[in-house]
Order: structure tokens, then C-alpha cells, then sequence
């Protein structure tokens, strides 16, 4: 499978997962390494861009796209499995606990999570404590320039 990671530049060869670890994320709690990643270029933009300020268009991303090994299963999990308003902004306990679960049970490489921003799509989670994470490579890293108009409506 291929999924897709938006960073900037200075990080596009580091899938630790650290810098998730230093904040509280949507499916970890601060201290939980986890590798945040999604299904396409678009959701993986749609999933930076909302953090990002109004009117500051970056200009230092980077788009990686990763192959995770044929060999293993990716679950998913359901929308549906989730409590009512698990989509809000700030993001709540409960998504943080079953993301840092899925990192501490190592049961799987990767685990696909439904999209907060996008209703429909899905991110990929990458755990870089798994024995089959060794597999997981960056087959390429690409400038990614920011449609202006994303910044500055009209």
C-alpha cells in the first residue's frame, strides 16, 4: 500500500514519529511516537492545512510517498465504532487512547483511521515500533508547493 505524509523539509527523512510525540494529536497523547499518514496527496494536504494560519502560505514542504510492505494487514477502524463527536477540534481523549493502545499492542504495522477533515477518507497510521516497520521505505520525496488561493480567498 502507498500513503502519503506532508512535512517540511528539514523532516521528510524521519519517520519516527517523534515529532508527533512532542503534542497530544488526534489519535496519540503527548509522549506516543506514531507516524501520521494519509490514503492521498489531497487528504494529506487537507490534514496540514488546517493547522496551518491564514494568509502564511509555506513554501518549505515536502510530499513523501511511502510504500508499506504488501505482506502485512491493515486494519481499519470504523467511524462508526467511535463515540459521537469524536471529530471535534481540540481532539479528545478517547481517539488519543485507542491510537496509543495500537502503538502499545504492536499488533499491527499500520492502522487506517477515519479522516476528522475530510468525512469519508482515511489516514493511515504507522506504527515505527513495529518489527515489520524496518519495511516501510520513502520512495519519493517531492516539493510541494501550496495553491495560493487555499490561504487567501476571496
Amino acid at each position: 500500500m502507498r500513503v502519503f505524509r506532508l512535512t517540511r523539509r528539514k523532516y521528510a527523512e524521519s519517520l519516527s514519529g517523534k515529532g508527533a510525540a512532542l503534542f497530544a494529536n488526534r489519535w496519540n497523547s503527548k509522549g506516543t511516537e506514531i507516524v501520521y499518514s494519509s490514503e492521498s496527496r489531497a487528504l494529506a494536504m487537507a490534514e496540514v492545512a488546517v493547522h496551518l494560519p491564514n494568509g502564511l502560505i509555506p513554501a518549505d514542504y515536502v510530499m513523501l510517498e511511502i510504500q508499506l510492505p504488501t505482506s502485512v494487514t491493515i486494519p481499519t477502524l470504523s467511524a462508526s465504532k467511535l463515540p459521537d463527536r469524536w471529530q471535534v477540534h481540540p481532539p479528545g481523549v478517547h481517539t488519543q487512547q485507542l491510537g496509543d493502545a495500537f502503538i502499545l499492542e504492536s499488533k499491527s504495522l499500520a492502522l487506517r483511521v477515519p479522516s476528522a477533515v475530510v468525512p469519508g477518507d482515511h489516514n493511515v497510521l504507522i506504527n515505527p515500533f513495529h518489527r515489520d516497520f524496518k519495511k516501510v521505505k520513502i520512495v519519493d520525496i517531492s516539493d510541494f508547493p501550496f495553491d495560493e488561493r487555499l490561504f487567501n480567498p476571496r
